[in-house]
């Protein structure tokens, strides 16, 4: 980060109710835009124009005095983005992605580059998507401790419709008015969510959302819920609890814990209203005040029920025992992210079978499995990492088989290769204890 924008940072931390109405000029800055330039990596999807990172650096001092000068005359105006789509579970079309063009990341990073180190001093704590320094682990770590160090015994699980795709453009504008009173940084901002969206040869226009895929599209889309959920959250909902109240979100997955019933049930009667007026759906079928804590388990075996879990960031959450059979917040793979890695794997396998020597086959099967444990791999879910390790081999030992009607390995001889590559155990890469103060 530039010393300019450090001092934004600085400014901003020690002014809490400062208004900046002078950054424009850090987005234009050519030392800026170079800098972006040099961030973006190569090897990302091309936008609507076909231009690659390579074909735009040919002449790239040219094409950043050109774009600065743009910028500044406001003759810039972002190309539609190209629609893409990835797998997703229950869709047959898929998630839809925005990929802009790359002089348009240029300037999606250039300004989420001066708008980030303002708002990293007001987000709440309560925040942990895209954002430095925080990650999934981090926010399942925080939430695990109070769990079990709290006064926690209902949670209170939600999910929005399509957040990204009903962001509200005006509510973004008025969100961002609070600390940007540059109108030449709104204006921009403005440009950029109604640049529409290039889908089969036709440009369709963008009224709503802030697609999935832009650079910029993640802090705006913290910056939006900051003001619609999480100052809601800690200046009014905790306010008026009887008893302890805590919040965790990341990006548009959020939960609440409670100590008492009737404080969970009145946020989750709240929560439909406050996002409507925001433009905003909930999820009803998803959303659920369920008991979870300390005294759930015996309570539910009492009432002759298993006890609840629920589900946050891929894990399985459950009421566990220690040892010595004291309460302990257990977490497991989910079962539909389990399935849907192996299901990936394996179709990753049967495509790769065709192009790949069994050697690089077996490395970048290697890389695939390890960057699952990387993720799943945390205290009191070996077993799931176990048995995915298990199904993800014998996966890949089906698959590098048929590369021709002869077998390319007995059993024996494919342990002897998965030596040779170094194959992935399933030890604990990351520890996130309960017990662990912060």
């Amino acid at each position: 980060m530039s010393t300019n924008l450090r001092r934004i940072g600085e400014k901003a931390r020690k002014e809490s109710e400062l208004v900046f109405t002078s950054l424009f000029h850090h987005v234009t800055d050519v030392d800026n835009l170079r800098a972006c330039y040099d961030a973006l990596p190569g090897d990302r999807a091309v936008g609507g124009d076909g231009v690659t990172k390579e074909e735009y650096g040919k002449n790239i001092e040219e094409n950043l005095q050109d774009l600065s000068g743009r910028l500044r005359r406001r003759g810039y105006r972002p190309q539609p983005r190209r629609r893409s789509y990835i797998p997703k579970p229950g869709s047959e079309k898929g998630r839809p992605l925005g990929i802009s063009c790359f002089e348009d990341k240029i300037v999606e990073l250039a300004v989420k580059r001066v708008l980030e180190p303002i708002y990293e001093t007001v987000f709440e704590d309560s925040s942990y998507g895209y954002r430095p320094g925080r990650n999934q682990h981090t926010c399942l770590d925080a939430l695990g401790r109070t769990m079990q160090q709290e006064r926690v015994s209902y949670v209170v699980e939600a999910d929005i419709k399509s957040f990204f795709d009903e962001v509200n453009h005006e509510w973004m504008v008025k969100f961002l008015q609070h600390r940007i009173g540059d109108p030449r940084v709104i204006r921009l901002i403005r440009r950029m969510l109604k640049g529409g969206i290039l889908e089969d040869g036709l440009v369709r226009a963008t009224e709503a959302g802030t697609p999935q895929g832009s650079i910029l599209s993640p802090l705006l889309s913290n910056i939006y819920l900051h003001y619609a959920l999480d100052l809601w959250f800690s200046h009014r909902v905790r306010k008026q609890c009887r008893g302890e109240a805590y919040f965790f979100r990341f990006a548009d997955d959020f939960l609440a814990c409670f100590q008492y019933r009737d404080d969970a049930e009145a946020f989750r009667q709240q929560l439909s209203e406050r996002l409507n007026g925001f433009g905003l759906r909930l999820a009803a079928e998803k959303t659920r005040c369920i008991e979870f804590g300390r005294f759930a388990r015996d309570s539910a075996y009492k009432r002759g029920e298993k006890p609840k879990e629920f589900t946050f960031l891929g894990f399985t959450h459950y009421c566990g025992k220690t040892k010595k059979g004291h309460f302990k917040v257990k977490r497991r793979t989910s079962r539909k992210k389990l399935g849907q890695s192996l299901r990936k794997l394996a179709d990753w396998a049967r495509k790769a079978r065709n192009v790949l020597r069994k050697g690089e086959m077996l490395r970048q099967a290697k890389v695939r499995i390890a960057g699952h444990l990387n993720y799943y791999a945390i205290t009191d879910n070996s077993e799931q990492c176990n048995k995915y390790v298990f199904y993800a081999t014998r996966l890949v030992f089906k698959w590098i088989n048929r590369k021709s009607q002869r077998k390319a390995y007995t059993w024996a001889e494919f342990n002897h290769a998965l030596a040779w590559v170094g194959w992935p155990e399933p030890r604990v890469r990351k520890v996130l204890s309960p017990y662990r103060r912060a």
